[in-house]
């Protein structure tokens, strides 16, 4: 073993520049392998960071497009909170569903200043926005059995209305000539409005129970085939409640979050697959590079293999020593790619490594342990055929080769 080990370091030492040469082709390869599944990966890792509650429908009223037993077509369908109890009722596996509205023109103000309107929900809302309370609570069930007048502001519009955030639970803001209690001040990248209970809001306005959106939380969904099942059977229900067409697709809109998500992660899938198939094009210039300098040094070493062959040496220890050869060129050049490839991923993870697009984008250990076979297989293949032809060579042939 010590002595292939020698073999190989000294045939790398008598042919430096060209290794060298050689090897770079084989680092640059790996380090664009590296950067490209790393990026691969901080494009997976943040689609994966925002596809929580993937199981759910969201339905969203629109207008109608076709006749359908006596009422014309551009009919605007209003969908209400009363629609939950059907829907939950008629598909199998809706877990629950829950209704929003906005009321945008009912300002918010105190003394001091004024906010814009406000969103009437249930309390499912914190979860499924990963909404963060600051201070006090959000919306809850006894709220909405009671129909409180309690409202929920993010820190941005409490800093607006009381001047200080810290300060706004248990204050009274005023919205629709009535007195409101904040009950919970949140933090939010992106969500800024205010909320109330769904069933404070429908008393409000007269029962009239408007919802601009149902979201539907179904359990059971595997594939793409059962998630359409899932939005038909939902649609048909409102299709039956408000009485259009269930093939109208216009006058319900839908955002089905399952086959969302399964579509884009095949889209992902591929592109992976696309990644390791760019990067290994890329390395095969390297390995190329490295079969050529094998078959050079077999050629110069021509008389050194006769003499070898005719004291005693058997294929299979040439066959060894070439294709060792090989994979050490590789895998040392091909583990310099590696590292520098790792570290650039470090400093692309702390400069935007949490940006919303692309989420830690650096290689894990079993990417490493792919990478490390790629090498070694790439450096038996490159090896391999200069070794074929240095076993070929008949002992006598090579002793006379100058």
């Amino acid at each position: 073993m010590f002595d292939l080990i020698h073999e190989i370091a000294q045939t790398l030492r008598n042919n430096r520049l060209r290794t060298m040469l050689t090897g770079l082709a084989v680092a640059w390869g790996i380090f664009m392998l590296i950067l490209l599944l790393g990026a691969a990966r901080g494009v997976l890792n943040s689609f994966n960071d925002n596809v929580d509650h993937v199981n759910t429908i969201r339905f969203y009223g629109g207008r109608t497009s076709i006749p359908y037993r006596g009422y014309k077509d551009g009919r605007y369908i209003e969908l209400r909170g009363s629609d939950m109890e059907a829907m939950m009722r008629e598909t199998p596996g809706v877990k629950s569903v829950i209704a929003y509205a906005s009321v945008d023109t009912a300002k918010i103000f105190t003394e001091r200043d004024y906010t814009g309107g406000f969103n009437a929900v249930y309390p499912e809302v914190a979860e499924f926005n990963k909404i963060k309370m600051k201070y006090g609570r959000f919306v809850n069930n006894r709220d909405i059995s009671e129909g409180r007048r309690v409202v929920v502001l993010h820190e941005k519009n409490a800093r607006i209305l009381f001047g200080d955030d810290s300060s706004a639970v248990g204050k009274v803001v005023r919205s629709l000539n009535l007195a409101w209690t904040v009950v919970g001040v949140y933090t939010h990248e992106w969500l800024d409005a205010s909320y109330v209970p769904f069933s404070t809001y429908k008393a409000l306005t007269g029962n009239r129970d408007y919802a601009y959106m149902l979201e539907a939380t179904v359990d059971g969904m595997k594939t793409i085939d059962d998630g359409n099942a899932v939005e038909n059977s939902l649609r048909g229900s409102l299709a039956k409640i408000h009485t259009f067409s269930p093939n109208d697709n216009s006058a319900v809109w839908t955002w089905n979050r399952f086959t969302s998500y399964l579509t884009n992660a095949a889209a992902l899938g591929y592109l992976d697959m696309a990644v390791w198939i760019i990067g290994l094009f890329t390395l095969l210039s390297g390995i190329v590079g490295v079969s050529n300098i094998m078959f050079v040094s077999v050629r110069e070493r021509t008389h050194e293999i006769g003499i070898r062959r005719a004291i005693g040496a058997k294929p299979r220890a040439i066959l060894a020593q070439i294709i060792s050869e090989g994979v050490a060129i590789t895998a040392i050049f091909g583990y310099i790619g590696v590292f520098l490839g790792m570290a650039i991923l470090q400093v692309i993870n702390a400069v935007q490594g949490n940006s919303d697009g692309f989420k830690n984008p650096t290689v894990d250990i079993n990417i490493a342990i792919k990478v490390t076979i790629v090498l070694i297989i790439a450096g038996a293949i490159a090896g391999l055929f200069p070794a074929l032809k240095a076993i070929k060579v008949k002992p006598v042939e090579a002793l006379r080769d100058e």
